[in-house]
């Protein structure tokens, strides 16, 4: 049976108590260490991961951990040149890479044992410590972390914008697209046009995160409810059963998410390098 409910509270205290993130106090706002902490973890895994086969990396037959690598970074450089092309593609697949491999990272933690966290805090403090102690394992079930990858996302989007127009071309489209007119129209129509960019910009971020946080949440709520309602002696197989046919499923979940909030900031790229 899991800690919270054994604790007496019930199936509602067990969620609240999976759904209250360890936080505290920075810069006069509420800050999410654990989603912060499993975030950045993940990401120094991930990047010692590919820098230790590129490090090893050789022109012959490749062993099974860089075929593997190999084939990650092909898929990825595929999607992007399939997308974007010249120089462009060359500096944006690295970046695109690094999103999908570290949202597939942060997703997956969704597979790990609900209570691990806590029954690691109870092994080592004791079961008062880790009734009172919170950490939820998925960054990605955090709006805060969806929206700060969103948030640097769209800062890119802005590089790449200026980058490819110039600031006065890119200042200039944002008053005269997409309702082109000339003289007194254009006056007109100018202050339409920026309202309409501002709304179609700041679209972008909050869609990116708010898919990627909602399919995340709520596959991280189902296995609280599994787990919470079945998490009596008589009910524990079928529990398992359950759980097991929901991660079986939402591996799928964890990879498409990734690939989409990917595939989307790569889309979103190769449509601001162009001219409206």
């Amino acid at each position: 049976m899991s800690e919270s409910t054994s604790s007496g509270g019930g199936l509602t205290e067990y969620i609240q108590h999976h759904l209250t993130h360890n936080q505290g106090q920075l810069f006069g706002g509420s800050f999410h260490f654990d989603s912060w902490i499993v975030g950045l973890g993940l990401g120094l895994l991930f990047v010692f991961w590919f820098w230790l086969f590129a490090r090893k990396a050789t022109s012959g037959v490749p062993g099974k951990g860089q075929a593997f690598v190999e084939m990650i970074v092909n898929f990825i450089d595929g999607q992007v040149k399939d997308t974007l092309h010249g120089d462009a593609a060359k500096s944006v697949a690295p970046l695109a890479l690094t999103i999908f491999m570290w949202v597939v990272f942060m997703n997956a933690m969704d597979l790990l044992p609900l209570d691990i966290s806590s029954a690691a805090i109870m092994y080592t403090a004791g079961p008062e410590a880790a009734h009172h102690t919170y950490f939820r394992l998925v960054p990605t079930a955090d709006l805060n972390t969806t929206l700060g990858l969103s948030t640097a996302v769209f800062f890119i989007l802005i590089g790449h914008a200026v980058a490819a127009k110039g600031g006065l071309g890119f200042g200039k489209e944002l008053v005269t697209a997409p309702f082109h007119a000339h003289g007194f129209m254009a006056v007109v129509l100018a202050p339409v046009n920026l309202a309409m960019n501002i709304i179609e910009w700041l679209v972008k971020p909050i869609s990116l995160a708010m898919r990627l946080f909602g399919n995340m949440y709520g596959g991280e709520l189902v296995f609280m409810l599994i787990a919470g309602l079945m998490a009596g002696w008589v009910t524990f197989v079928p529990g398992v059963l359950a759980n097991a046919a929901w991660a079986i499923f939402h591996i799928l979940i964890i990879l498409l998410q990734a690939f989409i909030f990917m595939i989307l900031t790569v889309v979103y790229i190769a449509g601001v390098r162009e001219s409206h």
